[in-house]
């Protein structure tokens, strides 16, 4: 097989006919069971981002017509995912329900975009190797909850599956649209169009490259808009400084690009799959075509710019990329004999469902597996205790769980409630809040840390130093600041409390 140039790209194919089995299968095998494993949780309420900022967003723009966010901190994304729900809102009403829903039906065609292309990506390969990628991302942890949340990143991987599917088919104008989308979506995706331009541009297909230029442009004017609003380039001081300056941190991204290796390449069982891509590499003929190049380009830097910005480094900025590794996988086990191929599937099969309820040994965000509900239920519980036993005091707690407690929109209280917030839980923050602006305090467990881990020394300075950390506050300091324990409970490894200040006769 003659060696390819690595933006080499195929003729355009003719338009395909539509396949009304792809309606069938949409329906029986992705649309169905997604369904049905969230079932039990679309009353579920608001969980961090979507409770402090694409909810807000989102009603604002039903409400008052507003692109740029007024009753939440407007930020740099922009509201492609907050238009599509602002749309469900006014066809169906605004209801937690409606918008898991809403999340639910753009996760199927994820999944349904991740067969399709997988189908393109596993030419003249044995067997069905499309099957196995959407049946490995239904079941994968980030996806199941990331696929029923309303935030940016599961979006963003249908529409860069959908950019993809496109291209490499040929269709450059409907790819062009789909990018064009994509970066309304979430603005890391330039990624695609980025790489979508320069193939062509390798090509001197300049009339077609340009097309891909337009992506660059809207992305432009979503940030004079948010500029002429707002007076910043990023929508606030705050959030560029925490998701740029911050994030630029050299030690921050030689810690954050491993980080996303690892998740994306040995998490959750999917060392296997890396494995069988390393092994089979070389003899797959599937991954020696043009198409692989360019999905090989997306994926990468897609993975470099999501470790260079985001002071988060959440693992669902990687979400774009997982159906890609899993589409890797399917097509490497083609390559591999038949009982090692079924032993390997049916090992990653098994790491993910385990995965879905058990927490890693090293610290994570609630928002990868299941203990993300664990977590709403906690805030849950302390909601309606407050709002049965405290509605007349002032609640001090951290961001975005006041944004639940004061507005009964998000699914907490029935009546909003007198809130002050603090960025976090730390005690220096509680300490410097004025004592005449709260007499309840909340505490949460913000981030699954396993026992030990931030307790060595040499681990505590070097976090300390490079990410800003400090434990949370503890009952004992509490009762320092005249804070006494009313009631906790736990669920999962976490933990929520309420304290209220003790009467002045009693500190």
């Amino acid at each position: 097989m003659p060696k390819l140039a690595p933006f080499a790209l195929m003729d355009e194919r003719p338009p395909r006919k539509a396949r009304p089995q792809y309606l069938i299968v949409f329906l029986l095998f992705f649309a169905i069971p997604l369904f049905l494993i969230h079932l039990p949780l679309l009353s579920l309420p608001y969980f961090w981002d979507e409770l402090g900022q694409f909810v807000p967003t989102a009603l604002d723009l039903l409400r008052s017509g507003t692109p740029v966010a007024h009753s939440t901190v407007p930020n740099v994304h922009p509201v492609g995912v907050e238009a599509y729900l602002a749309l469900c809102y006014k066809l169906f009403g605004f209801s937690v329900e409606v918008t898991r829903v809403a999340m639910l039906a753009m996760g199927a065609c994820g999944l349904l975009l991740t067969f399709l292309l997988a189908i393109e990506l596993s030419r003249g390969t044995k067997g069905a190797p499309a099957f196995l990628p959407p049946i490995l991302l239904l079941i994968s942890p980030l996806f199941y909850t990331q696929s029923m949340l309303a935030q940016l990143d599961m979006p963003a991987m249908v529409f860069t599956l959908l950019a993809l599917l496109l291209f490499v088919r040929g269709q450059y104008v409907w790819a062009a649209v789909a990018c064009v989308t994509l970066v309304l979506v979430k603005e890391t995706g330039i990624v695609a169009p980025f790489v979508f331009c320069c193939a062509l541009a390798l090509k001197k297909d300049w009339k077609r490259a340009g097309w891909f230029a337009i992506s660059a442009v809207v992305l432009a004017g979503w940030l004079v808009l948010l500029h002429a609003k707002t007076g910043y380039w990023l929508g606030d001081a705050a959030f560029g400084r925490y998701n740029v300056s911050y994030a630029l941190n050299p030690v921050r991204i030689a810690i954050a690009f491993p980080r996303r290796l690892f998740y994306l390449f040995c998490g959750e069982m999917r060392w296997i799959g890396t494995l069988v891509v390393i092994l089979t590499a070389a003899k797959c003929k599937a991954f020696h075509t043009r198409e692989w190049a360019v999905v090989g380009a997306v994926a990468g830097m897609t993975i470099i710019l999501v470790s260079i910005l985001g002071g988060a480094e959440l693992e669902r900025y990687v979400l774009p990329v997982l159906p890609l590794f899993y589409i890797a996988a399917s097509v490497g086990l083609t390559a591999v004999r038949k009982p090692w191929a079924i032993v390997a599937t049916t090992a990653m099969i098994a790491g993910l469902v385990l995965c879905i309820r058990w927490n890693p040994p090293y610290p994570v965000p609630f928002e990868n597996n299941y203990a993300m509900v664990d977590f709403v239920h906690l805030q849950q519980a302390a909601s309606a205790y407050a709002e049965h036993n405290l509605r007349d005091r002032k609640i001090a707690t951290a961001w975005p769980y006041t944004a639940g407690l004061r507005n009964a929109d998000l699914g907490y209280v029935e009546h909003g409630m007198k809130t002050v917030e603090t960025g976090d839980l730390h005690f220096a923050s509680v300490k410097r809040l004025p004592v005449e602006k709260f007499d309840t305090l909340i505490t949460y467990t913000r981030e699954w840390v396993p026992g030990g881990v931030t307790e060595n020394r040499l681990v505590q300075q070097f976090i300390r130093r490079f990410y800003q950390w400090a434990p949370d506050i503890t009952p004992e300091q509490c009762e320092e600041l005249g804070l006494r324990e009313k009631v906790s409970w736990s669920l999962g490894g976490q933990r929520s409390a309420v304290y209220i200040r003790k009467p002045a006769h009693e500190e």
